[in-house]
């Protein structure tokens, strides 16, 4: 009994110690991470004790009272009676701190510094032992405390951010709030339109958007299902060069900018592209811009984000059992019959995720329509030019992503309808030795001829925009040159040493360091979430999954500016911070990792667990030694995601940046805007062959689930 006090007694008297020693306030003049050491050097930081001494009646009070009722739970003997004392002392001093401080928002005198920071989270243990002494989330401390964290941390950089921007919807002209001026800016003309189907150019930015990201979503996880298909059961050899081709090419528009796709088909199919160029010297047609509309941002999108469904499929062909194609195989099935009735039924949870992903991703999308968009307006867009543009109307900005909320929201309901209670699991505590079933002949003839020219395609449009950074000016002078390399990242000898000397270091630097941190904290807080979700019942579930996906759902210019807005003022002042960047990318990247680790937990049987709980492993045991293995596709997919999407985002930092905190999409964005092309494709050159061996690193790092199941070559 004592042993299990001692967690208990350390985490109280931590919190007393953040309470009473550490500096509850930060400096203005002070980056938000220098407050860790900031109370050794400026004495004029005061600790929370203090604080309360000077003004005992202030909201302070919540936190002394929160101790003293945590210390009756602290001192009880372990069981339910702690519950009430742990329970009360944890909630008052965690909820009440943070709502008190919302509340206050920018009355505050001076932002938070690392004492309440501590406080808050050692409260929210404290609150999640009690849950589970009273018999919430089985019994088990770790899981509620991780619940209840991960729901904190939701709520305060997702919810709340969000909320603050959307609320904005709200208000008129005149700064008054008004629910009618809400109705006023949804019901706009502009948005619901359909005069395309009366010969006018098109619908509405509703219907626009809603018809684009459900025909790429089915597009890219079609696709994706059948490389992923083709790379797992067409018989070809682990290691050979079409194996290692697709895998390549397969992430190539993941690991650049998302403007480089579009660039790249404009080179080929726009006006003045190779393609229309043919066309004129062969059969005399005139170039025109046919492409630019709703044709360029859906093969625009289908190329960039059919990759993404790829590598969530891969991992659930991988996961599907061998003897459960054997048994239909022995009970006289063709291979047609057994792909129909036993391997799609068990894809189903992958394709779910895959087309939900698909979905949000061209919902969200504006740099594809921005480049290739023409006249086609999307809500992306849309948001974008109201927060950007000479309008610069925010209300109607809130208003419309109001809309991409609730087509979040429906589309989600829908793919949990379609799965209902359904259950997948593929992979138990039982060896597999069977044979991978080949696919049909005639499938498996029909992945090639797709799968092939995709990749060819893909090929074609990299090699496009590689070949940009080595000529002069592209479309005039095609003299070959290594001047815009020099320029962006030369660098020369002195008698001092080494200096980098080309304009494009400073921005690659930071993006590498705040990408790296910022990676494998989404992969594997997506991974816990996804365990939560599959593993862990309890109220609001369904209300914590959207929260999780919500990130996803707004357009990443609106989610940056919800963060300027929230946290621009006390109590968390972190913009114009690295610390509030890496914030963007880790909750923007974060339902990746949930969905591509949902999609795994649904193969997984529970009797794992069971077992590994039976021989007295803790939750982080089971957790570390005997899921993540088996999770390693997951893995995989969230950190390559996570990484090359932080170095590549460009709408949802594009105002979080300064010159401190340069990004590689802002300098090459910069460079476009003044027209410098070979210095911008340039570094797109050197981001496509620097991730590409960071990818390469992952994969060899994390290595391949190995589930014991052999090929059959054909």
């Amino acid at each position: 009994m004592k042993s299990n006090k001692l967690p208990l007694l350390f985490l109280w008297t931590l919190g007393l110690f953040a309470f009473v020693c550490l500096p509850w306030t930060a400096l203005p003049d002070l980056g938000w991470g220098e407050v860790w050491w900031a109370w050794f050097t400026h004495r004029e930081l005061i600790s929370g004790g203090q604080f309360f001494i000077s003004q005992p009646m202030d909201w302070a009070s919540v936190l002394p009272i929160g101790f003293l009722l945590s210390a009756m739970g602290v001192a009880l003997p372990t069981g339910r009676r702690q519950f009430f004392w742990l329970a009360s002392g944890g909630g008052l001093g965690s909820i009440g701190l943070v709502l008190i401080a919302l509340l206050l928002g920018a009355k505050a005198q001076s932002p938070w510094g690392v004492g309440p920071l501590v406080c808050v989270l050692v409260f929210g243990m404290l609150l999640a032992t009690g849950l589970a002494r009273w018999g919430a989330f089985r019994a088990d401390a770790w899981s509620a405390g991780a619940v209840i964290l991960i729901a904190g941390f939701l709520f305060l950089f997702v919810a709340y951010p969000l909320g603050v921007a959307l609320i904005a919807a709200f208000y008129d002209e005149q700064a008054h709030f008004s629910v009618l001026a809400l109705w006023l800016r949804l019901s706009d003309e502009r948005v619901w339109s359909l005069g395309c189907l009366f010969g006018q150019v098109s619908c509405g930015a509703a219907w626009n958007t809603l018809w684009m990201a459900s025909t790429v979503a089915v597009g890219t996880t079609l696709l994706g299902t059948l490389l992923a298909l083709f790379a797992q059961r067409t018989g070809l050899r682990n290691g050979g060069v079409a194996q290692g081709s697709l895998k390549v090419l397969a992430l190539l528009p993941i690991i650049t900018p998302p403007f480089v796709v579009g660039l790249g088909l404009v080179l080929l199919f726009g006006r003045a592209g190779v393609v229309n160029q043919l066309l004129e010297w062969a059969l005399d047609i005139t170039p025109t811009r046919w492409f630019y509309g709703a044709i360029g941002i859906w093969t625009a999108q289908m190329f960039a984000f059919t990759p993404i469904a790829y590598l969530i499929m891969r991992g659930v062909v991988q996961g599907i059992a061998p003897s459960l194609e054997e048994a239909a195989q022995t009970l006289g099935a063709n291979r047609w019959q057994v792909f129909r009735t036993v391997t799609l039924p068990l894809l189903k949870p992958g394709i779910a995720n895959a087309i939900l992903i698909g979905f949000i991703e061209s919902m969200s999308d504006f740099g594809n329509p921005i480049v290739v968009g023409g006249s086609f307006s999307v809500l992306a867009t849309d948001i974008f030019f109201a927060i950007v543009g000479a309008q610069f109307d925010p209300g109607r900005a809130a208003g419309l992503a109001w809309l991409l909320t609730l087509f979040a929201l429906l589309v989600f309901g829908l793919q949990r309808w379609v799965l209902g209670q359904q259950r997948f699991v593929t992979v138990s505590g039982k060896g597999e030795s069977g044979l991978t079933a080949l696919l049909p002949n005639g499938l498996s003839r029909l992945t090639w001829v797709l799968a092939t020219p995709w990749l060819a395609i893909t090929m074609l449009i990299y090699l496009f925009a590689f070949a940009g950074g080595f000529v002069k000016t592209w479309g005039r002078d095609y003299t070959l040159t290594l001047q815009h390399f020099q320029t962006a990242f030369g660098w020369t000898v002195t008698e001092f040493g080494w200096m980098w000397s080309g304009t494009a270091w400073n921005s690659l630097w930071t993006t590498l360091k705040l990408s790296s941190i910022s990676a494998p904290i989404s992969a594997l807080l997506g991974l816990v979430i996804a365990w939560v979700l599959a593993r862990q019942i309890f109220y609001g579930r369904r209300w914590f999954e959207f929260s999780a996906m919500l990130a996803f759902a707004i357009p990443g210019t609106v989610l940056g500016v919800s963060y300027v807005m929230a946290f621009n003022v006390p109590p968390i002042e972190l913009t114009g911070t690295g610390t509030l960047i890496v914030l963007c990318f880790v909750f923007r990247n974060l339902p990746v990792g949930v969905r591509a680790g949902s999609a795994t937990f649904e193969q997984l049987d529970k009797s794992l667990e069971e077992a590994s709980s039976m021989l007295n492993a803790s939750t982080p045991q089971t957790l570390y030694y005997l899921l993540l293995p088996l999770l390693r596709p997951a893995l995989i997919a969230a950190l390559v995601y996570s990484f090359v999407r932080s170095m590549t985002t460009v709408s949802a930092v594009i105002f979080l940046v300064t010159a401190e905190n340069d990004l590689a999409t802002t300098y090459i964005l910069g460079r476009v805007g003044n027209g410098d092309y070979g210095v911008a494709l340039a570094y797109c050159t050197v981001l496509m062959v620097l991730m590409s061996v960071i990818v390469a690193l992952i994969h060899q790092f994390v290595g391949e689930r190995d589930l014991g199941r052999r090929v059959v070559l054909p």
